[in-house]
C-alpha cells in the first residue's frame, strides 16, 4: 500500500485553516488544505510519497492552486513544482527553522503580482529585409557570393552570411525588447528577460507589479499595442504568481535538518 505524503503549493500567512476544496494535483479530487505554525501556513494535498509525475497536467494543476489562493490572500510565495513532504510535523518543523526568512519574504511580497509579455513579430521576411539593409557587411558578402563560381567558396561564404543573420537577429530583438521594456518598467516594480524560443519571438519579460498600478499597466500595453499593429503582435497574460521573482527550493534532505 502506497503512503501519501503532503503536497506543497505555497507558503501563505493565515491564522486560519483554509479549505480550498477538491482541486489537488495528481487527479485524485485531494482536498488542498493547510499547515501552520504559529500564523504561517503552507497550502497542501495529499499526495502519494513514492510516485510523481511530471507532465503538462500536473504542472497546470500545481499553478492554478497557487492562482486560487491568491485570490483570497495578498501575498503567497510559490513552492518549487514538485516539492513534497512526508508528515505534517516535517511542515511545521520547516516553518518554525524558517520562520523569519518566510514572513520577511511575505512582507516584501505583498500586493504584488506578476504579468507576463511576449513580443512576436508579424513579418519576418521584413526583419530580414531589415538586417540585410542596416548591415553594409552582409551586403558586402552577399556581393561576394554573386561573383563566386567555386562552389566550395561560395558555400563557406554563404554560411558565412547565415551566420551574421544569426547574430543580428539576435541583436536585433533585444535591441527591441529593450524599448519595449524601457516602457513598461515604469509601472513595475521589478523585470525579469526570460529565454524566447523561435525567429519571430523577440521579447518573453516578466513583470513584478503593485497590485493598484495593473490598470496603468494595462493602459500601457494598449498604447503599445496600437503602436506597433504594423509589426508585432504582444501576448499579454495578467494575474500570475509570482515564478519568476520568487520559487522556494525546499530540498528533500533538508526536512531533517
Amino acid at each position: 500500500m502506497q503512503r501519501d505524503g503532503k503536497y506543497i503549493y505555497c507558503i501563505i500567512e493565515s491564522e486560519y485553516d483554509t479549505n480550498l476544496g477538491p482541486i489537488g494535483i495528481g487527479g485524485r479530487d485531494d482536498l488542498v488544505t493547510t499547515i501552520g505554525f504559529e500564523g504561517l501556513c503552507m497550502v497542501v494535498s495529499n499526495h502519494p510519497l513514492s510516485k510523481f509525475v511530471v507532465n503538462p497536467e500536473n504542472i497546470l494543476a500545481h499553478q492554478k492552486v497557487i492562482e486560487a489562493v491568491m485570490k483570497e490572500f495578498n501575498s503567497v510565495l510559490p513552492v518549487r513544482f514538485g516539492t513534497i513532504a512526508a508528515t505534517p510535523d516535517e511542515i511545521r518543523n520547516l516553518l518554525n527553522r524558517r520562520y523569519h526568512e518566510f514572513m520577511e519574504l511575505l512582507r516584501q511580497f505583498e500586493n504584488k503580482v506578476e504579468l507576463n509579455v511576449r513580443g512576436i513579430w508579424k513579418d519576418m521576411k521584413m526583419i530580414y529585409k531589415e538586417i540585410d539593409k542596416e548591415s553594409i557587411e552582409l551586403q558586402n558578402i552577399k556581393n561576394d557570393i554573386k561573383k563566386l563560381d567555386d562552389p566550395k567558396k561560395r558555400n563557406l561564404k554563404i554560411e558565412e552570411a547565415g551566420n551574421l543573420v544569426k547574430q543580428a537577429l539576435i541583436k536585433k530583438k533585444e535591441k527591441e525588447a529593450e524599448q519595449i521594456t524601457d516602457v513598461l518598467r515604469r509601472s513595475a516594480f521589478d523585470y525579469k528577460h526570460n529565454q524566447i524560443n523561435g525567429d519571430a519571438t523577440f521579447m518573453n519579460a516578466a513583470f513584478l507589479v503593485n497590485s493598484g498600478r495593473e490598470l496603468e499597466f494595462d493602459n500601457i500595453m494598449s498604447d503599445l499595442g496600437l503602436r506597433y499593429q504594423d509589426r508585432s503582435d504582444f501576448i499579454y497574460i495578467t494575474q500570475l504568481p509570482i515564478f519568476n521573482f520568487i520559487e522556494l527550493k525546499i530540498l528533500p534532505e533538508r526536512w531533517e535538518l
